[in-house]
């Protein structure tokens, strides 16, 4: 059952990253949720390095959220990111989330990036 999730997921994953490509002007917000944390990074896929990071298991934002697995936590995650981005100098990024479904923690991520200006 598990390995069978796991490749929809890679399926799913092939899927986007066909049609999304960080570049220098308009990098890359690559998400991963694990089952007791989430990380996001922007990556610029022409340089191939990550630009800014941020996680729950950073100590900054380890203190957001009694449960690190919740929607809160992953909205703390998404105003870091959107805050390193703006401190960096970037206003616009491409969405990836990596294969998996846009609903629960991915989805506040993502709106919580957005309304502290970050546009996808």
């Amino acid at each position: 059952m598990a390995l069978e999730r796991a490749e929809k997921r890679a399926t799913r994953r092939v899927r986007v990253r066909r049609k999304v490509r960080g570049s220098d002007e308009r990098p890359r917000l690559s998400i991963y949720r694990s089952l007791h944390h989430i990380y996001a990074q922007v990556i610029s896929d022409q340089s191939g390095r990550t630009l800014v990071s941020a996680a729950t298991v950073a100590p900054d934002l380890r203190e957001a959220a009694k449960s690190k697995q919740s929607v809160a936590a992953a909205k703390a995650v998404g105003k870091a990111i959107a805050d390193r981005c703006r401190e960096r100098g970037i206003s616009q990024v491409v969405f990836d989330r990596n294969g998996f479904l846009y609903h629960g923690r991915v989805k506040a991520l993502a709106d919580a990036a957005r309304e502290a200006g970050l546009k996808f």
